[in-house]
């Protein structure tokens, strides 16, 4: 089966599957683990939309590529076509709000940044950004104050929120509209808090926005 887009409560959404832009560092702690310097400004690039796979089934690990560690973020849905937009028409384009893990070919991605090279292959493979179904944004509430989590194996290993981020939601989506068009169906990862790992088969995960939205699913 293939990806598509879909609501908590099961129901399609009627958008075509996009690219997925991502920010990395936006959470200062996450930037200092992986001794990353913290940057100024949001740091951009994107997965294709062949990198998409649902959340709830089995987490693909690629093998014989090294360490492949998890990424836990907010996912936000677009839903409008937005090109220079202020943060006012960034908010009223969310079409939902939901979890992703920026998978990552750690190994691979270290020896690429040695080399002042690309990142795209250890962050673009297929399968690399698992997503969960969406809540509405209004169910979501305030976009500066949602709490995410992932257990793996029934320990707390990633739990930060939104307050935590560098640079808000809204910002990023006026920021990144500013750079490059997002069309309907596109996705924005938000980032993710500091405790990221390595990913083993047969790990067992709960993904979170803590009292909102769950999902169980395993590595495989």
């Amino acid at each position: 089966m293939g990806y598509q887009h879909k609501m908590a409560d099961g129901s399609a959404i009627a958008l075509p599957v996009g690219k997925v832009v991502c920010i990395g560092r936006n959470y200062a702690e996450h930037a200092r683990e992986l001794n990353n310097e913290v940057p100024s400004e949001p740091l951009l690039f994107m997965k294709p939309s062949s990198a998409l796979s649902p959340m709830e089934e089995p987490v693909r690990v690629p093998r014989d590529m090294g360490s492949v560690h998890f990424e836990t973020e907010l996912a936000v849905l677009i839903g409008e076509r937005l090109s220079h937009v202020d943060e006012q028409a960034a908010q009223h384009a969310i079409a939902g709000i939901g979890l992703g893990l920026d998978l990552t070919l750690r190994d691979v991605q270290d020896k690429l940044k040695a080399k002042g090279h690309p990142w795209e292959r250890a962050k673009a493979f297929d399968g690399a950004c698992p997503l969960s179904a969406f809540l509405t944004p209004a169910s979501v509430g305030d976009l500066t104050d949602v709490e995410l989590r992932l257990s793996v194996n029934d320990q707390v290993r990633q739990q930060g929120n939104s307050a935590q981020m560098l640079t808000p939601i809204l910002t990023l989506i006026s920021y990144i509209s500013q750079w490059f068009t997002l069309e309907p169906g596109d996705v924005v990862l938000t980032g993710t808090p500091a405790g990221v790992g390595a990913l083993q088969p047969g790990d067992k995960l709960r993904v979170e926005i803590v009292d909102l939205l769950r999902v169980d699913t395993c590595a495989e």
